[in-house]
């Protein structure tokens, strides 16, 4: 069997309406600041479809527990965590899991 990566995804609403200038930035923010973390592979933002009930999400991939580790602790992941998610996010899963 093979290595085992670690996928992570968050999927969230904004305090901005869904499409506004104001959530578009910070969805173009979320990726340029989170990907110029190293360990971050295979990044993706996206809309959800009306149907659900969070109007958001990022998806990315890490190679090992231990470079999921570095991005949780990366100064640029805490910058983005602590100045716009906690600040603009109102709504918010986690969903880690193995492959």
């Amino acid at each position: 069997m093979g290595q085992t990566s670690i996928h992570h995804m968050v999927i969230f609403s904004l305090k901005h309406a869904m499409g506004s200038e104001e959530a578009e930035a910070f969805m173009r923010d979320v990726e340029s600041q989170l990907t110029m973390i190293p360990v971050v592979k295979q990044f993706h933002a996206f809309r959800l479809k009306p149907n659900n009930p969070l109007d958001y999400g990022i998806s990315m991939v890490f190679d090992s527990e231990e470079d999921y580790q570095t991005y949780v602790t990366h100064p640029l992941h805490d910058d983005f965590e602590d100045n716009r998610w906690k600040i603009e996010a109102t709504q918010g899963m986690v969903i880690d899991y193995e492959i």
